[in-house]
C-alpha cells in the first residue's frame, strides 16, 4: 500500500495545524510522548518535528512533505517543492515577521549603525546573508530562547526575532527599527517523493483542502427567507463570492437565498436584510471553501 510520510510542525505552529488538518478532514491524536501521532488515513504516516528542521528532513527524503515556516526553509536554504502557501501562525491568519530590535536609548536607529556589533538571534544564516548583501559587517550569534534578554543583559548590541504583533518585544522594553522579511506556514514536498504520481496527488490533495479550510474560516454563510418582490433590492446588497443560490419555497411568495460571506460584512449586513424584508436569517459556520 502507498504511504505518504507527512512532517507535522512541533511548537508552536503544532496547535493551529492540527486543528486546521481537523477542518480538512484529517484527525490527527497526539501523545506528547510519542512522536508519531495516530491519524485517521491509513495512507499517510505522520511525524512531529520542529518546524526550524522540518526542510531538512523533507529534503533529505526522511520524510516526503511537511509543513513548516517559509523562514526556516530560507535559513536551511533547503532543496524542496513549495506546495502551497498556508497564511497562518499560531495567533491569526497573518503573516509572521522578523525584525530587528534594540533597546530604547541605543544609538543604533539605522541598519548602517550595527557596523562592528553584535546581534543575537535563531536565524542565523538569513541574518548574515542580509547584512552581507547590504556591505555591513556584524556578528552574528546563535540565540535558543529568552532572545529579547540578550540586550538587557548586555550580551548583544540587537536582536533579529520573530513576531506576530511585536507587544512581545515592546514588552521586553526593545523597540523595533527595521523588518527583514515576513514569513507564513508553507506546505513543502521532497522532491523524488513530488516526482512520484501517487504521492504527488496525495500531497496535492491534501494543499487543496488545507488551503479550502483556511479560505473557510474567515467566512459563514448565510440563508434567509425574502418575498419575491423584495427580491432584487436584496440581492443587490448581499457581498457573495458568486451570485446568490436561489430557490423557490413551496407554494409560495418567498424565495429561499443562500450566500458565502466574509466574517465582519455580517455584522453589518444583517440589520440592513432586515429593513429590507429578510426573515428567518441564519448564520453558519463553514469548514471549507474550494
Amino acid at each position: 500500500m502507498n504511504v505518504l510520510k507527512l512532517g507535522i510542525p512541533k511548537g508552536s505552529l503544532e496547535e493551529a495545524t492540527l486543528r486546521l488538518l481537523d477542518k480538512s478532514g484529517w484527525r490527527i491524536s497526539v501523545n506528547h510522548r510519542n512522536y508519531f501521532p495516530e491519524i485517521n488515513d491509513e495512507t499517510v504516516k505522520c511525524s512531529l518535528l520542529r518546524a526550524q528542521e522540518m526542510s531538512i528532513h523533507v529534503e533529505n527524503g526522511t520524510i516526503d512533505a511537511g509543513l513548516t515556516g517559509r523562514d526556516w526553509k530560507e535559513e536551511n536554504e533547503s532543496d524542496v517543492v513549495t506546495v502551497a502557501d498556508l497564511i497562518y501562525s499560531k495567533m491569526s491568519q497573518s503573516p509572521t515577521r522578523w525584525v530587528l530590535a534594540v533597546s530604547p536609548d541605543s544609538d543604533i536607529k539605522e541598519l548602517s549603525d550595527l557596523k562592528g556589533k553584535k546581534i543575537a538571534t535563531e536565524l542565523v544564516n538569513y541574518t548574515k546573508k542580509y547584512f552581507a548583501q547590504r556591505g555591513i559587517d556584524v556578528k552574528v550569534e546563535f540565540s535558543w530562547g529568552t532572545t529579547e534578554a540578550k540586550i538587557v543583559a548586555g550580551l548583544s548590541d540587537a536582536i533579529v526575532e520573530v513576531t506576530e504583533t511585536g507587544s512581545t518585544i515592546k514588552a521586553h522594553g526593545l523597540k523595533i527599527i527595521h523588518e527583514l522579511m515576513q514569513s507564513n506556514t508553507i506546505l513543502i514536498a521532497n522532491k523524488d517523493a513530488w516526482g512520484d504520481s501517487w504521492k504527488r496527488s496525495k500531497i496535492q490533495q491534501i494543499a487543496l483542502l488545507l488551503q479550502g479550510a483556511l479560505r473557510a474560516e474567515n467566512m459563514v454563510g448565510l440563508k434567509m427567507n425574502i418575498p419575491k418582490e423584495r427580491l432584487d433590492g436584496i440581492v443587490k446588497i448581499l457581498p457573495s463570492i458568486t451570485s446568490p443560490t436561489i430557490a423557490n419555497l413551496f407554494q409560495s411568495n418567498w424565495v429561499s437565498v443562500e450566500v458565502m460571506i466574509h466574517k465582519e460584512k455580517v455584522r453589518e449586513l444583517i440589520p440592513q436584510l432586515i429593513r429590507e424584508g429578510a426573515e428567518g436569517i441564519i448564520e453558519y459556520p463553514l469548514n471549507k471553501v474550494i
